[in-house]
This record gives C-alpha cells, structure tokens and sequence, in this order.
C-alpha cells in the first residue's frame, strides 16, 4: 500500500519536478558561472574579498528556490486532492489515515532533501575549488536558513492546502508569514548560527499542522 501512495504522489508530481529540476539547472549554471568568471577574470581574491569584507554568499540567485520549491511542491500535491474532491478517497484506503497522511508528505520531504542535497554539492563542488574550507562553511551557513525556508514553505503549504475553513487558512498563512519573514530578515553568513537548531525544531513541529488540519476536514467543517 506505501508503494501505491507514493506512486500515486509520484504520477502527480514528475511533471513539477522535471520543470523544477530543469529550472534549478538553469539558475545553477548562471550563478556558478558567475563565481568562475568572476576568479579568471579579477582573481581568486576578489572571492575572498566579497565574502570576508561584503558578506556575499556568491550563490544569492539560488535564495528563492527553495522557498518557490516547497511551497509549490506542497500545491502540486495537495491542491489536486482538494479540488477534485479525491483526499476523502485517499483517507479510505486500507491503511491506516496518519500513515497515508505520514507517508504523503514524507515524499515531499524526501524530494526536497534530494533537491537540497543536490544543490549543496554543486556548489561545494566549485566553491571548495576557489575557497578555503572556512569560507565554504560561511556560505552554507546562510544557505542552510534558505533550506530551512523551503522545509517550512512545504510543511505550511501542505496544511494550509488540507485546511478546510478560509479562516483558519488566514490564520496559517500569516503565520507562515512571519516565519519566512525571520528566516529572510538577515543575509548576513552565519547570522543564524545560534539560533538555527531552535528554528529547525520549529519547522519540524510544523508536520503537526497538517495533522491537524486532517482532522478538521475529516471533521467536515467549512466557513
């Protein structure tokens, strides 16, 4: 029955994540050649120089993704079950309803990390080729919070798409909201270093969301 859940999450998200895949190709490609033109043209040290004395993390063009990505991974899965009326069905199946919930956004957990993975060793890939080791890790401290900020643009997304009332849709968005609004407030490298394990259990609790917002549609409440 798990296979058939995530083949079913697989046939309604490939046409996304081939789009994705191929976008997250595109902006990869410009940002890296950017940081390689950058070396030949006016040296290594100009690189140090942007992310010792300007707090650059020569991949910003990345900063967006992952936030677009999980939010609208979390729309291309839920927004289908919704609209056409089939979560009730997906509910019914012979498995028990937090498992096919569990295992419904464990997908889109999945994908994102295999995504985040992906990034992360592109760009180590060629930063480490110009960079000392410090300063990679100054750069994926910053681009650890834009992780983050697409885990909990995925989480969110997915209540707020089961969430059966406007109201209390509202009420998580502008909580969402706010969250994406701290994890974007600075993009100083390593301005979240202390605070970055309190914020990853935060939008960890966020699967109780959509466990939440299950039991009020299985509730049947409306506005």
């Amino acid at each position: 029955m798990v296979k058939m859940i995530l083949y079913k999450e697989w046939l309604k998200t490939k046409g996304f994540l081939f789009g994705a895949l191929g976008a997250l190709a595109l902006l990869l490609f410009y940002c890296l050649l950017s940081v390689i033109k950058t070396a030949q043209i006016n040296g290594i040290e100009t690189l140090w120089e942007l992310v010792l004395e300007h707090n650059q993390v020569l991949v910003e063009t990345l900063k967006y993704f992952p936030l677009a990505l999980g939010a609208l991974l979390a729309v291309t899965q839920y927004l289908p079950e919704i609209s056409r009326k089939r979560l009730k069905l997906t509910l019914h199946l012979p498995c028990s309803q937090n498992k096919t919930v569990f295992v419904m956004y464990g997908y889109g957990l999945i994908v994102l990390t295999a995504f985040f993975a992906l990034i992360s060793i592109v760009i180590y890939a060629v930063l480490n080729h110009y960079l000392a080791a410090e300063l990679v890790n100054r750069v994926f401290a910053t681009v650890a919070v834009w992780y983050l900020a697409g885990y909990a643009a995925y989480l969110s997304g997915c209540a707020i798409c089961i969430e059966p009332t406007w109201r209390m849709r509202a009420v998580l968005m502008l909580m969402t909201a706010a969250l994406l609004l701290l994890l974007f407030i600075s993009g100083t490298p390593e301005a979240y270093n202390r605070i970055l394990p309190g914020l990853f259990i935060y939008v960890l609790c966020g699967q109780l969301l959509i466990f939440h917002s299950i039991k009020r549609f299985k509730e049947g409440l409306q506005d």
